[in-house]
């Protein structure tokens, strides 16, 4: 992997005061040029975190935005003493009524894009069940504390401020559940199909207390059409309308986003 450290344009933490009662909380932001080297920059922060701890425990995400990130950590695997074939993994959401085998699945998406690409063993990766009868998407939460939780949690956004598959108003208690996908987001997935086939109109994913609670999370958001998402997301009040604003909850966050982006990451501090 070429060094993306020179390339950033800004770094900086927020903090809550240590005379304040609550927790306290620490957001990064990370602003590089281009989407490429925000995706690298990434790949860069999970991979540091697995060399710094053994048998890590992430959180994947799926997307166009995430093939790059994923195609750094692949060479990193390849060219480097980086053991992604130790980690354990849990994805943030699959389609309901996908196959597995389907090219669509998130299953196939992150066996192509990394799993068999770093020898991570089928055993160890895990998605949100979208079959059974009767459907127990909370088993998914049983399976990730048997695990120890979430060690990194790997996130993207919506131009409507959803994380996984949380639309605006989802409740922040909520725990993996069935989701009714909303228009815009079958619309901006539409891509990820073959011509013609229709969007699941409905998926399982995590809930937002279960991202919540990992113990990092690590947001990758590029191009002009997130800005608004991340302005809304850690500048204005906590709102189910923003389930992304939820992140402003957690200890440990952060953003790493391409300088169309970052206007909405401006002046945090």
């Amino acid at each position: 992997m070429s060094s993306t450290s020179t390339a950033l344009a800004r770094s900086f933490a927020c903090d809550e005061t240590q005379a304040s009662p609550r927790p306290r909380r620490i957001l990064r932001v990370i602003e590089l040029g281009t989407p490429e080297e925000a995706a690298e920059a990434t790949a860069m922060e999970i991979g540091a975190f697995i060399c710094s701890k053994e048998n890590a425990v992430l959180g994947l995400a799926t997307g166009r935005t995430m093939l790059p990130v994923y195609e750094h950590l692949s060479q990193w695997h390849r060219t480097q003493d980086l053991r992604l074939d130790r980690c354990t993994s849990f994805n943030l959401d699959e389609y309901c009524g996908l196959p597995d085998n389907d090219p669509s699945s998130f299953v196939s998406y992150m066996h192509k894009h990394l799993f068999e690409k770093v020898g991570m063993p089928q055993a160890a990766t895990h998605f949100p069940p979208v079959s059974g009868a009767p459907l127990l998407p909370e088993a998914y939460d049983d399976s990730i504390r048997q695990a120890g939780g979430i060690d990194l949690q790997l996130l993207g956004i919506g131009r409507n401020g959803h994380i996984g598959f949380n639309e605006p108003g989802t409740d922040p208690e909520t725990k993996t559940h069935v989701v009714e996908l909303d228009a815009s987001t079958r619309e901006a997935n539409a891509g990820d199909f073959p011509d013609g086939a229709e969007v699941p109109t409905h998926a399982v994913t995590m809930g937002i207390s279960t991202i919540l609670s990992a113990r990092r999370i690590l947001l990758l958001a590029t191009g002009e059409g997130k800005s608004e998402a991340l302005e809304t997301a850690f500048k204005a009040p906590v709102s189910p309308d923003c389930p992304a604003s939820f992140l402003q909850r957690h200890p440990h966050v952060t953003v790493v986003c391409d300088s169309a982006a970052a206007a909405g990451c401006k002046e945090l501090s």
